[in-house]
């Protein structure tokens, strides 16, 4: 049997839709193209109203395309919806949610009415599951679940309490995907600095850095979703003294108000978020920052989006993504007054992404003339008419939500591999993107 994946939603979904090709293709079952494959399976995510919307509507997109073939509506939304979808959404003929992905063997099995397969066992080896990332990175998730209960997050709805893997089963995951090739481990979890805390003991991020720093190689490791409020500093001591931990942060600060930030049920606030940064930077001098900010929480005022735009520019962030308020049933902040109309928040989240603009260009501007390590991910041939060229990345830039290293092909560029890395030296800035060539 043959099946096909169509993945949505944030790279620990991804990871989830990677176990589950790693336990399909262990029962014999084979990836095909949608066209090809008996069975389609939509990796839904569930977190925000848009993003609902889209996974739903690929399911009727591929029931349109193929009214005969079987799709099965797994991941995030079927998790917190499925009885209400069941009854609504009879484009797929199952649901399958993130409790246990091992039974992804059963639950197909079951909607092809062949003979019942049994699940796959509780455990697989995560370190030579099929990946889905771009060539040479891996995404290794080290928790599941949640305890922080910001006010407008499902995700401890659809995902539960935070429950930590051990140090040593990542390490050993670490280690397989650095057997296969790969180089550069991202660390990810809903929250990596709480990895540990599970039950009110003390969070071990800094344990396990050091479990994976006595791995051998030449490799970078980029640490990614580190909530502000509970930052675990002696990382910073760790990555001072092994470089192959990046100097880049992924810190979704949210808000800078005192009021909104209270509303969200976090403790911080801008002065305390920019001590953080100075900290970082000061320890790191190369370090690089990404954050979030979420517009038009229910309440926001004017005043509120105004100490959002003064923490945005005296936190001079390297990157930074929006996104406007979802209301989520069942989340504190779903009954919270003072809702803030769409026309609104689309306004002051097109506002903060027009300033950041320049404030990502300047910061981008202190690469050129540095020549750094370049992770190779595609070459383009733009034919006869054009100029070939690879793109890439260099310590600053994560996978798919930064900017990229365009590198213009010579006699050398022919004989590099995807997937590893290569010496080049930034010449240029072209937006938010920088122009390097091979050193």
């Amino acid at each position: 049997m043959r099946y096909f994946l169509d993945p949505f939603g944030c790279v620990k979904n991804q990871v989830d839709a990677e176990n589950m090709m790693s336990f399909l293709n262990k029962e014999g079952w084979e990836s095909a193209s949608a066209e090809d494959a008996d069975l389609i399976i939509v990796n839904s995510c569930g977190f925000i109203e848009s993003a609902k919307r889209e996974s739903i509507n690929a399911v009727l997109e591929w029931r349109k395309l193929y009214p005969n073939k079987k799709i099965l509506l797994a991941g995030c939304l079927a998790q917190r919806y499925a009885k209400e979808l069941a009854g609504t959404l009879t484009e797929a003929d199952g649901f399958f949610g993130v409790e246990n992905i091992a039974d992804i063997t059963s639950a197909v099995s079951k909607i092809l009415s062949c003979a019942q397969a049994k699940s796959a066992g509780g455990k697989t080896d995560t370190g030579k599951r099929p990946l889905l990332s771009l060539p040479g990175s891996a995404y290794v998730k080290i928790s599941e679940g949640c305890n922080n209960r910001c006010s407008f997050c499902a995700i401890p709805l659809i995902r539960g309490k935070l429950v930590s893997r051990s140090i040593p089963d990542i390490a050993d995951e670490c280690r397989a995907l650095l057997e296969r090739g790969i180089v550069e481990l991202c660390i990810i979890g809903q929250d990596i600095g709480a990895y540990g805390a599970d039950g009110g003991r003390e969070a071990k991020l800094p344990e396990l850095l050091k479990a994976i720093s006595s791995l051998e190689g030449h490799f970078w490791v980029r640490l990614l979703y580190i909530h502000p409020d509970h930052f675990p500093a002696q990382i910073l001591d760790i990555m001072e003294k092994d470089t192959r931990f990046l100097p880049y942060f992924d810190i979704p600060f949210q808000h800078a108000s005192p009021k909104i930030l209270s509303a969200m049920n976090r403790r911080g606030n801008a002065e305390q978020y920019l001590a953080l940064l100075e900290t970082i930077r000061s320890r790191l001098p190369r370090a690089v920052i990404r954050s979030t900010f979420l517009l038009g929480f229910p309440g926001e005022t004017e005043e509120d989006f105004s100490a959002l735009l003064d923490f945005q520019k005296k936190a001079s962030l390297d990157w930074l993504g929006c996104f406007t308020y979802s209301r989520e049933e069942e989340t504190a902040a779903f009954s919270m007054k003072g809702r803030v109309s769409a026309k609104i928040a689309t306004a002051r989240k097109r506002e903060i992404e027009e300033r950041q603009i320049s404030i990502t260009e300047k910061n981008m501007d202190r690469f050129p003339g540095q020549t750094l390590d370049v992770l190779i991910e595609e070459r383009i041939d733009a034919g006869e008419d054009g100029e070939n060229f690879w793109l890439g990345r260099i310590y600053c830039q994560a996978p798919e939500i930064d900017g990229t290293a365009v590198i213009a092909d010579n006699a050398d560029g022919k004989s590099q591999q995807m997937g590893k890395f290569a010496k080049c030296k930034v010449i240029a800035r072209r937006g938010i993107d920088l122009e390097v060539k091979f050193a």
